[in-house]
This record gives structure tokens, C-alpha cells and sequence, in this order.
């Protein structure tokens, strides 16, 4: 394997300009640093990962988590996937600052202001879908604050990876289980969080295109934006069935589900209505035992947690880009009679 030390020498300058380049560390002429670099590729060299990361300890990183703040209990097992590897990192010398905000842009941004004002290293993202949320990605690029995104994702920025669900996947896979759970006409009424979230829109999207083929007898009739709020989740959907009372299946492409079911209970509409949810919470866990839901797909909260905090120390701590742009966890599918 190939040494800093070997390199230096072939490349006819000292270890530590070798170093500086190798580990963005530093002003080194531009071509010095591309002809480093070429002997480096030629080489295979690979940094000494025990050593990177002992170095880590001594320069005390610090990394950002910015998540939405909700009343959706999945944000809690999230939460706690980030604070047990927050936990592990601390042991590295490596501090965790986490930040939960509305879903609103310049909540976002002002996150994002407060985090660069305690100087931290990386950032872990559940983004507001805007141009401005991108634009803030792109610059934190250039400034070298590598950001990955969790949870739910952003098209077209310069985020250094996405973890979470194959959101489009998991739509398909709510309108492949509503397709096998019904027969005769079946009208649909969606309760989604916000179509400035793209983890939301893209499930609609999945689930609308999976349903074309059974458009003769399966159609969607209308669709409520509760932003993951239990009592206007409520509300919504008391509102959507009283509307539309055609309406015989719900489908939850977010949170609220507690509430929309509390709803339909309320109405007495309980044993009238094929409803697919998401997660496995409490509230949705009781939902699915009495009867309620019909099935609920999962997407391990704790993995999109953990795992961001995992790419940004070993990017910062090698600079090494993780092996997968899109981390996608596993889709498990929950019935009652597989809890």
C-alpha cells in the first residue's frame, strides 16, 4: 500500500504538502496539488483509517442535526437513533448538536444559521422542499460542510447523501396492498402532511401511477394537507368523509394518523373503511390490533437516524464519499397478523 511518504518523493515535494492535499488542509499550488493527487490515484492510495480517526479526537468535530418538529411519534424513534449514535460519537471526541423545527423554510435557514454560528462540521437534513433550502445545501457545499439528507430528501442540490425510504417504493407498495385488499369500486380519500415535502409527494405519486391500471375501478377523490398535526388530521378528515361519503378506503401518506382514525371512529365509519397508514407507532400499533388499519408499512426510524451521523464523521474523518448516494432502508409490511 501506498505511503504520504512515497508519494512525497516521487512527487518530488515534502510529506506535509503531500498531507495538506490528500486532506484538504491548507493552500498548495494547483498544479502541485494535481500532479499529488495523480500519483495518489496511480498508487491507490488509501488513508490510514485508525489513524483519521484519531486525528478526528484532536480536532473536536462537531455536527448538526436538523429535524421537523411534530406531534408524528415516528420523530421519536428517529430521534432516538440519533442520540444513541450521538452517544457512540461523543467517544471519539465528536459532539452532536440537534436542532427540531417547524416545517417552514426560514425556520430551516435560521436552524441552519445557529449551527454555523457553533461551528460545526456537517450537517444532518430532513429538508424543507425550496429552492431556498437548496440553494443553502449548495453553498454549504462550497464552504466545505458536507450535508446529508434524511428522512425525506431534496432534488438537485449538493447534499453528499440521502437516508431513508424509497419514498416512491413505499407508495407503490401501499397501492399494491389496497389493490389486494379490495374488490368492487373502491373511492379513495388521501391524508398526506405538506406538498412542500417531497417524501409526501413523492409516495402520492407513487401510489396515483401504481393505481392507473384499476382506474375502472379504483379512483382517487380527493386529498387533505394536515402537516402531521393530530387534531387538524381530525379535523381534515372529518371534513374530507362528510364531503365525499362515497369515499370507502383512506390512504396516510405521513402522520396524523391517530387523529384521521379517531375520525373515522367518531363517524362510525370504523368497519366501512380499507385504511393503509405508515410506521409503527403506539397509536398506529392499537389502530391495526382493534381493526382499524388495514396494514401499515415501515421504514426503521432508528436507521434514519443513526446512519446520517455515520456518513458525515467517516466523510469528515477520511474523506471518503459514502459507497451509496440514496441509503434506502428496508420496506416491512405489517398486518395484524404478523405484529
Amino acid at each position: 500500500m501506498a505511503t504520504i511518504k512515497e508519494i512525497a518523493a516521487l512527487a518530488g515535494v515534502s510529506r506535509g504538502t503531500v498531507d495538506r492535499v490528500l486532506n484538504n488542509r491548507g493552500s498548495v499550488n494547483p498544479a502541485t496539488a494535481q500532479k499529488i493527487q495523480e500519483i495518489a490515484n496511480a498508487l491507490d492510495y488509501k488513508p490510514n483509517r485508525a489513524g483519521l480517526v484519531l486525528a478526528a479526537q484532536k480536532k473536536k468535530l462537531k455536527l448538526g442535526v436538523i429535524l421537523f418538529s411534530t406531534d408524528n411519534p415516528f420523530f421519536l424513534d428517529v430521534l432516538a437513533g440519533i442520540k444513541e449514535k450521538a452517544e457512540e460519537l461523543a467517544g471519539y471526541n465528536c459532539t452532536v448538536i440537534i436542532k427540531q423545527v417547524a416545517f417552514g423554510v426560514e425556520e430551516q435557514l435560521k436552524a441552519v444559521e445557529e449551527l454555523l454560528a457553533q461551528e460545526v462540521n456537517g450537517i444532518a437534513l430532513s429538508p424543507y422542499n425550496d429552492d431556498r433550502i437548496r440553494k443553502c445545501i449548495n453553498e454549504l457545499f462550497e464552504q466545505g460542510i458536507p450535508v446529508v439528507t434524511f428522512n425525506t430528501d431534496i432534488e438537485n442540490s449538493k447534499r453528499l447523501a440521502y437516508v431513508g425510504s424509497h419514498y416512491k417504493k413505499s407508495g407503490e407498495t401501499a397501492a399494491g396492498l389496497l389493490q389486494l385488499m379490495t374488490h368492487g369500486e373502491v373511492n379513495i380519500g388521501i391524508i398526506t402532511g405538506s406538498s412542500n415535502i417531497l417524501c409526501h409527494t413523492e409516495r402520492i405519486a407513487g401510489f396515483s401511477e401504481s393505481l392507473k391500471p384499476y382506474n375502472d375501478r379504483i379512483r382517487i377523490i380527493d386529498i387533505a394537507e394536515t402537516h402531521d398535526d393530530e387534531f387538524e388530521s381530525y379535523e381534515k378528515t372529518s371534513a374530507l368523509l362528510k364531503k365525499h361519503p362515497e369515499i370507502n378506503a383512506l390512504y396516510f401518506a405521513a402522520g396524523g394518523v391517530y387523529g384521521g382514525c379517531r375520525s373515522v371512529t367518531a363517524l362510525g365509519l370504523k368497519d366501512k373503511l380499507r385504511i393503509i397508514a405508515y410506521d409503527m407507532v403506539p397509536t398506529t400499533k392499537a389502530l391495526l390490533e382493534d381493526g382499524t388499519i388495514s396494514a401499515t408499512i415501515c421504514q426503521l426510524p432508528k436507521v434514519q437516524g443513526s446512519k446520517p451521523l455515520s456518513l458525515l464523521f467517516a466523510y469528515l474523518t477520511t474523506g471518503e464519499l459514502p459507497e451509496k448516494e440514496f441509503n434506502y432502508v428496508a420496506v416491512d409490511i405489517r398486518i395484524k397478523e404478523n405484529l
